[in-house]
């Protein structure tokens, strides 16, 4: 009786590792694939023009009420 449950805890816990080690892989490539879009951080080794701001009437109000 103790050899069967032995038998299955081992299973048990190798089946689980198993899965854990599988949900980590699937983890890592989700979160590589986010960095991929950067929310309009310039990346890479060419250099580009970041635009940070543009004249709007949002942007004049803004600043009309800020001063």
């Amino acid at each position: 009786m103790k050899e069967n449950r032995r038998g299955f805890i081992k299973k048990t816990l190798t089946a689980s590792a198993l899965v854990a080690a599988g949900s980590t892989v699937a983890i890592a490539s989700t979160k590589s694939e986010n960095n991929a879009s950067s929310n309009g951080v310039v990346v890479g080794k060419s250099p580009k023009k970041e635009i940070l701001y543009k004249q709007t009437a949002q942007w004049d109000a803004f600043y009309k009420a800020s001063y």
